[in-house]
């Protein structure tokens, strides 16, 4: 039986913080692991593919970086670093059906809302209205508000 994988997004969002505590928690306590995805949207610059290509570089690098630094967190709390995920993608949407379809382990994607109660927040609202179509797969989605403090996640997950 393979062990359940919490997908987080590892975006720049300030609510970001409040899903992977949630999802490191949720995984520690279920004998899961967490997946971390950083999406990579198409570069602007049209003119010329070498620059693109570079532009595109110091993206994967900068994601690296950040997953790197994410790592440490996570074995922080769950004793087990996670699996990076870097995704090109037209938008983060596009890339969580693509990673999901295409990975059977992933079980529970975790989002969280917007916090400060500013509303669900961008990826929350649009994943509400539209759903993200995994195909065959239905996984659920946890969606943990944005503010949540440390405790408060402990006692939730």
């Amino acid at each position: 039986m393979s062990r359940r994988k919490f997908l987080v997004i590892a975006d720049d969002s300030e609510e970001f913080a409040a899903a992977l505590r949630y999802a490191c928690r949720r995984a520690r306590s279920t004998g899961g692991h967490v997946a971390l995805l950083r999406v990579i949207e198409p570069a602007v610059f049209e003119h010329w593919s070498g620059v693109r290509e570079e532009i595109e570089r110091q993206e994967r690098v900068e994601a690296e970086a950040v997953l790197q630094k994410l790592a440490e967190q996570v074995v922080a709390e769950t004793g087990e670093a996670p699996e990076f995920l870097i995704k090109h993608a037209e938008n983060t949407k596009a890339a969580i059906r693509a990673v999901v379809a295409a990975d059977p382990e992933i079980k529970i994607l975790v989002l969280a809302a917007a916090a400060g109660g500013r509303g669900p927040g961008a990826l929350v609202a649009s994943i509400a209205k539209d759903g993200v179509g995994f195909g065959a797969r239905k996984i659920p989605v946890t969606v943990v508000p944005g503010d949540l403090t440390d405790e408060e996640i402990i006692d939730l997950a």
